[in-house]
């Protein structure tokens, strides 16, 4: 059997119609146009042939951010609603960069009339890092009907010139900016020295890691935490569980699960596993869930002054049948540090705990970081 993983709707189950696909076509109620008149949230940026790609608007009378999805309740089938009647306007990035970039400076949607060459189409490709979007159409023009309003802070970072991407995302975070935003700007070519478009799915795990390599250097100058603790938090089928170990050097170690059955899944649980020391080595095979874990685990950290090792697994079950990209991820986690959590006696405890909240122990036999805290000793122990 070949997984959905595999596939992605190119039909090498054998069978006529995707299921998977045929649920967004029946919540797509749009009718094929030709023109849109109305707001535009954010850019979209392909990746394919780069470095010659294409982009543009997307266009939806919607919100286009995750944090409103969540704070309003939305389900899973409300955001694929909300995703599939989207119309990512393309064209060679070259030929729209001033408008594009208006576009991403923005604060607010900004009223745009569109016109393409031939009426939207239907065309859905899945990517676990971007949320989805239904339709496309290549535009032909593209107008803008009202001015940008710009934050002073993101105004002085698009306007520097001389100041590293690296450094304008972590400064612009710090400044009350978040990572929706960031990587928004960052696609658009407003950030750094050296001035490009970016792959939207490429910008956002990047804004995540250069956020979170910041933070690391401030946590890692905190207190340990002062016990061990286990939070959770469900998601559109997806339960985070996290685990903080008093540390005086943060390790992460990240335990993805896709159950059997589930989207992503097969006739077995597919379990992917990845972690850090002192430095990532290479990309991770959790791609960027798990850039947008460690962010959340980094920023609740960060809010505490507290320092910890932290193992994040991930439990997808098959209530999660659409891939909505990295950000679910990253909200799960957020909710679940701003849970209570629960303090555990030792280590031990912490594992009974998370096995009970998971209902299977499959994590712990996967967990490297965790053996390694059972047996090594560091300075912080001794005090």
């Amino acid at each position: 059997m070949i997984r959905c993983a595999e596939c992605k709707g190119k039909g090498l189950c054998g069978l006529p119609k995707c299921p998977i696909m045929q649920r967004f076509y029946a919540q797509t109620n749009l009718l094929p146009v030709s023109e849109y008149m109305g707001p535009s949230p954010s850019i979209f940026i392909g990746s394919g042939g780069y470095p010659r790609v294409v982009g543009g608007p997307l266009l939806l009378r919607d919100s286009d951010t995750p944090t409103d999805w969540v704070a309003r309740g939305l389900g899973i089938d409300d955001i694929v609603s909300i995703r599939s009647r989207t119309i990512r306007g393309s064209q060679p990035v070259a030929s729209i960069l001033e408008k594009a970039q208006e576009v991403a400076l923005s604060k607010k949607p900004l009223d745009v009339e569109a016109r393409f060459e031939k009426p939207v189409r239907f065309d859905l490709s899945f990517d676990g890092t971007v949320a989805p979007i239904g339709l496309q159409g290549t535009l032909s023009k593209v107008d803008i009907l009202d001015n940008a309003v710009v934050e002073p802070i993101v105004d002085r970072y698009t306007s520097d010139t001389d100041v590293r991407a690296t450094e304008a995302v972590s400064a612009l975070f710090k400044g009350g900016i978040d990572v929706y935003r960031v990587s928004g700007l960052l696609t658009a070519g407003l950030l750094g020295s050296k001035r490009r478009f970016v792959p939207t799915r490429w910008a956002i795990t990047a804004v995540d890691d250069m956020v979170s390599l910041n933070l690391r250097k401030q946590v890692e100058r905190s207190s340990p935490l002062q016990g061990v603790t286990v939070h959770s938090a469900l998601l559109h089928g997806n339960r985070i569980v996290v685990i903080l170990v008093p540390s005086s050097d943060f390790r992460f170690e990240m335990i993805e699960r896709w159950q059997k059955q589930s989207l992503f899944g097969g006739a077995d649980d597919v379990v992917v596993v990845d972690s850090e020391g002192r430095k990532k080595q290479g990309y991770s095979p959790i791609a960027g869930a798990y850039y947008s874990a460690r962010l959340a685990v980094l920023e609740d950290l960060i809010a505490r002054g507290r320092s910890a090792r932290a193992v994040v697994i991930r439990d997808i079950s098959g209530d999660y049948w659409a891939p909505l990209g990295t950000w679910v991820i990253r909200e799960a986690t957020r909710a679940a540090m701003r849970s209570p959590g629960v303090s555990c006696e030792d280590l031990g405890s912490a594992e009974t705990l998370v096995t009970a909240l998971l209902g299977s122990s499959f994590w712990l036999p996967k967990s490297d970081l965790i053996r390694d805290i059972r047996v090594q000793r560091t300075f912080a122990d001794f005090f």
